[in-house]
């Protein structure tokens, strides 16, 4: 991935983001202002957004994969595959009860995730060396939470957003051996309200879309390490959550994981996105400079 913009732009939108998700504030979005932004560059803000993460004491885990079901691409008018990066901090455990004051626009998603027990990596890595270098599945209720105002993305808003996620809450860990992922069936309930997933919905199988992410990888020298937490892509199409939500994902065979919101999401401050000097008088600076 090679960007076309300047570092130093990829370093102060990754602040922008930085500093939109700590006051709850979004941004206008990144596409609207930057419109010749690439999806390279868009990665290689990510990129800063992980060093700022990890600079102030996170520790990275493993990937998120998103836009892997239909439901979400037509949700999100988005036509491929996207991903991000997990840091141990963004993780809960089940049952959490989260603080809606620290979100702005939060929504939630029912999947899966891999934890892989050796090193994948390469251009022509398979669906089936996933499921053999992976030692057990977790179900898990992914919280997104966009820091684009109004959830108005594009492909390279919610890349350089890392991929628009914000928490992972996660199940009991199930050794991966015998079950059918495809087949498998999840019913997620979120306030009274129910839907329903298959595992295939996620590229055919979830572990294609892990497979996906590891030959993307392998494009910059990169893969997948022993004892990453891989969110293979939600079953469903996400949905909001608000002030006292009970969200539950249940699998037919991979055991349940839930959620509360507490508090109320957002803020007086999220109703009006926050702008840069050069926005607001109408000078956005181009990419590139």
């Amino acid at each position: 991935m090679t960007a076309s913009i300047a570092p130093s732009l990829c370093r102060r939108i990754a602040e922008e983001l930085t500093t939109a998700a700590r006051v709850r504030r979004p941004v206008v979005p990144l596409s609207t202002r930057y419109p010749a932004l690439t999806l390279d560059d868009a990665y290689a803000i990510q990129t800063e957004l992980r060093a700022i993460r990890l600079a102030n004491g996170a520790r990275l885990v493993g990937h998120k994969i998103g836009a892997t079901s239909e439901p979400i691409r037509t949700m999100f008018g988005i036509d491929h595959p996207d991903f991000g990066f997990i840091t141990d901090q963004m993780l809960l455990p089940n049952d959490a009860r989260i603080d809606g004051g620290r979100l702005i626009a939060p929504k939630v998603e029912g999947e899966i995730a891999f934890r892989l027990g050796a090193d994948l990596r390469g251009d022509t890595v398979t669906a089936r060396q996933v499921l053999d270098h992976a030692v057990e599945v977790v179900p898990v209720l992914e919280v997104l939470d966009s820091r684009i105002a109004n959830w108005a993305i594009r492909l390279v808003d919610t890349v350089a957003d890392n991929a628009s996620s914000a928490m992972v809450v996660c199940g009991a860990a199930v050794p991966i051996a015998g079950a059918d992922l495809a087949a498998e069936q999840m019913t997620l309930d979120v306030d009274g309200l129910t839907y329903i997933g298959q595992g295939s919905a996620v590229l055919g199988h979830p572990a294609e879309s892990v497979a996906w992410l590891a030959r993307l990888l392998a494009g910059t020298g990169q893969g997948l390490r022993a004892g990453d937490l891989v969110l293979a892509g939600a079953w469903t199409a996400a949905v909001d959550l608000a002030a006292g939500s009970d969200a539950r994902a249940s699998f037919s065979s991979l055991g349940s994981v839930s959620l509360t919101m507490s508090q109320n999401p957002g803020s007086a401050r999220a109703s009006e996105p926050e702008v840069t000097r050069a926005h607001r008088i109408g000078t956005s600076a181009p990419p590139g400079t």
